[in-house]
């Protein structure tokens, strides 16, 4: 079992009379991933509240905070017990037998435009074998194709753009692995957390991380190749980045400076440190779906 402590902090200035904020930074609560403990403070102090969307079990950390300076601290405990499985032995899910709520997972998105890339996706993937070993080509491939830099991309950059220019980062190159894969019909999803294990040169960041539906099970792939998988926290899970932002801004609001996040592993009886291990690695025990319920009152 792994266990890692949390710490984030965002800043913002407010420059209207008021702003909202919507944040999805809170990890999910899954059958294989427990949050022990989590604490909320703001300044200035404000009510708020979270809440669980049905479909996806991403928390919502809602409120409204006053004209000024606006800073967010949060913390928390997390467990996961990862499903560790023979990647040999995972073969593809035929799309007649995908649960129905999975089947949003093949379909094109925003950022992620899977029908254009039918044809060059099945010539330059299409001979391998179905199953894990060929969404696990494709994330190395996109590792190998598309070069990490953080100023090669906007918040604007979809799949096809990412293809073309060949730069990006983590976000673009989770959006290239979804693509290639459900233009495959291989069901994928766009997975937000944190960046364990990269570069230890750089400040650590949130990150975006690929899974793919194989097996009847969700397996988790770094498109991006900078981190330890088993050291991501799942925070959120959607079609695409537009489903699961870690900060919607309602407002004249800006965000002075880059968040400060924090992951760290914990050693302890029963805890293991993240590596890297060379199996399939899976958080999957719940059944989330990609229906966008709405906020609970």
């Amino acid at each position: 079992m792994i266990r890692l402590d949390l710490h984030f902090e965002l800043d913002y200035r407010i420059d209207s009379p008021f702003g909202d904020f919507v944040f999805n930074i809170q990890p999910a609560h899954t059958a294989a991933q427990r949050v022990l403990q989590e604490q909320v403070v703001v300044t200035p102090e404000v009510p708020w509240r979270s809440d669980t969307l049905a479909g996806s079990r991403n928390r919502l950390l809602r409120m409204r905070a006053p004209q000024g300076n606006f800073h967010l601290t949060y913390s928390a405990s997390v467990t996961i017990d990862h499903r560790i499985d023979d990647p040999a032995a995972i073969e593809e899910t035929p799309v007649d037998e995908l649960p129905s709520e999975y089947l949003c997972y093949l379909a094109p998105s925003r950022y992620c435009e899977s029908d254009r890339l039918v044809s060059w996706a099945d010539a330059e993937f299409g001979h391998l074998s179905p199953g894990y070993a060929r969404a696990a080509a494709i994330a190395r491939w996109v590792q190998r194709h598309i070069a990490y830099s953080p100023y090669g991309s906007t918040t604007q950059t979809s799949a096809l753009d990412t293809l073309t220019d060949r730069v990006g980062v983590c976000r673009d190159q989770a959006h290239v692995m979804i693509a290639l894969c459900r233009a495959l019909s291989m069901p994928a999803r766009y997975v937000t957390g944190t960046d364990y294990g990269a570069d230890p040169t750089k400040a650590p960041d949130f990150h975006a991380y690929v899974e793919v539906y194989l097996g009847r099970r969700w397996y988790t792939f770094d498109a991006s190749g900078t981190g330890i998988p088993m050291g991501f926290v799942r925070i959120g899970t959607g079609r695409d980045a537009a489903d699961v932002p870690f900060a919607t801004l309602f407002g004249q609001v800006q965000a002075p400076f880059a968040p400060l996040v924090r992951a760290t592993a914990c050693g302890g009886p029963g805890l293991q440190l993240p590596v890297d291990v060379g199996n399939a690695l899976s958080t999957d025990g719940d059944s989330a779906g990609c229906h966008l319920a709405p906020i609970a009152a």
